[in-house]
């Protein structure tokens, strides 16, 4: 029934399948920044920390039976480090995406989203009609002002950005978190990738700029990233938090998220944070290896490397897996134009990074 829309994706290079690699490949593919995954003892905690209830899952949705005390521990630990009022445990970023962006955009507001805006959060702006929704250039503070001295509403303005851009690696400018504040507009920061990796307590870009938190301030994170687990956050006062448990249909609907991966995720945060000066080190030692040996600045631990075609991509992708190294070879339409995206987690050891760093740098100058 879609044969020819396969074979046009294929014919295009941007043909995608799921696969199990080998469990011996060096891992600098995946978003579990501080390697968290393969850590025993942190599982061995959450199971321990499971073992002191008589409810292993959430059962039904946070607002029938589903709330756990596992989850309002995770989110009272959550409000106490970033400073928020309010905080509410999630299915996913995704759903967290969604759920921010169809619940708190009413019909007389107008929401201003960064073009390169995760997949979930453009999604979830379709559900909008469409004169709501302003598009402004990635990163540009100076376009964001100018849509919204021209479409500002005169009701609730709302701006959505990532706090570290998923495929450039790169941060948001202070500028537009000022600007927020002058306009008085919700601000929206997807903290998925910044969570954990930036920020003098890696709490993420708030804690970068080290900003007081303000009402109109929300950060959305996951967990699947640095807390090397799976399910998402969403941090606000108390009264947007309250209008979600109202309004979004992802968080009425859903069941509650997982116990295990909150606890999981719990126990990741706690070591985290306590250990954050050790973590800082280690970011800094990867970020310092890819200056010396690639000439690249790192500001996150996502390295992004620009390839000429989808084929280059995925052929510099095999090229690599043969030497021992699974990274990402990233195509449209998550990309304009195709890269690696190499991800330098502390998952692996430096010996391994230094190795891969010094191939990636051989392939690059041929």
């Amino acid at each position: 029934m879609y044969e020819k829309e396969l074979e046009a994706i294929q014919k295009a290079g941007r043909w995608r399948k799921r696969e199990i690699y080998p469990s011996d490949l060096v891992d600098f593919a995946s978003n579990d920044y501080l390697g968290f995954a393969n850590d025993a003892k942190q599982m061995q905690k959450a199971y321990e920390l499971m073992q002191s209830y008589n409810c292993y899952a959430p059962k039904a949705s946070m607002l029938v039976n589903g709330y756990h005390p596992i989850h309002q521990y995770f989110e009272e630990k959550l409000c106490e480090l970033n400073r928020f009022e309010g905080a509410i445990a999630v299915g996913s970023g995704f759903l967290a995406n969604i759920s921010l962006i169809e619940a708190l955009v009413r019909k007389k507001d107008r929401l201003f989203m960064d073009e390169e805006y995760h997949a979930s959060g453009i999604l979830a702006s379709r559900l909008l009609d469409a004169s709501q929704v302003i598009v402004f250039k990635h990163n540009d503070p100076d376009d964001l002002q100018t849509k919204l001295k021209q479409y500002q509403s005169p009701s609730r303005n709302i701006i959505a950005i990532e706090g570290v851009y998923s495929m450039r690696g790169d941060i948001a400018p202070k500028a537009i978190f000022d600007i927020a504040n002058q306009y008085e507009a919700l601000l929206i920061v997807d903290e998925a990738h910044s969570s954990g990796v930036i920020g003098d307590n890696l709490l993420g870009i708030f804690d970068y700029y080290k900003l007081p938190i303000r009402p109109n301030y929300i950060k959305m994170g996951t967990l699947g990233k640095a807390y090397g687990s799976y399910g998402a956050y969403i941090l606000a006062s108390s009264e947007i938090i309250s209008f979600l448990e109202n309004r979004a249909k992802p968080i009425i609907y859903s069941t509650a998220p997982s116990l295990f991966d909150t606890a999981l995720a719990l126990v990741n945060l706690k070591k985290l944070y306590t250990q954050k000066e050790r973590f800082i080190a280690k970011i800094q030692k990867r970020q310092k290896l890819v200056q010396k040996i690639l000439g690249l600045e790192l500001h996150s631990l996502i390295l992004p490397i620009a390839q000429s075609s989808n084929q280059q991509a995925l052929q510099n992708k095999q090229y690599l897996i043969q030497k021992g190294y699974l990274v990402g070879a990233i195509r449209q339409p998550t990309v304009e134009k195709p890269i690696l995206r190499i991800i330098p987690r502390l998952g692996e050891a430096k010996t391994h990074l230094k190795a891969m760093l010094e191939l990636l740098n051989s392939i690059l100058l041929t």
